[in-house]
């Protein structure tokens, strides 16, 4: 049986979190398919805070490692979906 899974991050400070975050997704881009990033933008502003979401594709047991190191990330919600095909 094959695992789908999907990561959603929340990001509080995307400004002082960006680089251990992008850290982090770059040592684990091998399992990472899809990803998508967004943030709040006005004219004024850019939003700190920001939500990325990433669909993996490997071995559970690698999501499972890529999840801890992300979840050692101060500031840094971590929420996860599997569905299994």
């Amino acid at each position: 049986m094959k695992e789908i899974r999907i990561i959603g991050l929340l990001i509080s400070d995307r400004i002082k979190e960006a680089g251990l975050t992008q850290g982090v997704l770059t040592e684990f881009a091998h399992i990472i398919k899809s990803r998508l990033g967004f943030h709040e933008v006005s004219e004024d502003v850019c939003s700190r805070m920001a939500v990325i979401i990433l669909q993996l594709s490997g071995e559970p047991a690698e999501f499972d490692r890529f999840e801890e190191k992300l979840k050692e990330i101060g500031g840094l919600e971590v929420q996860h979906m599997i569905f299994k095909t």
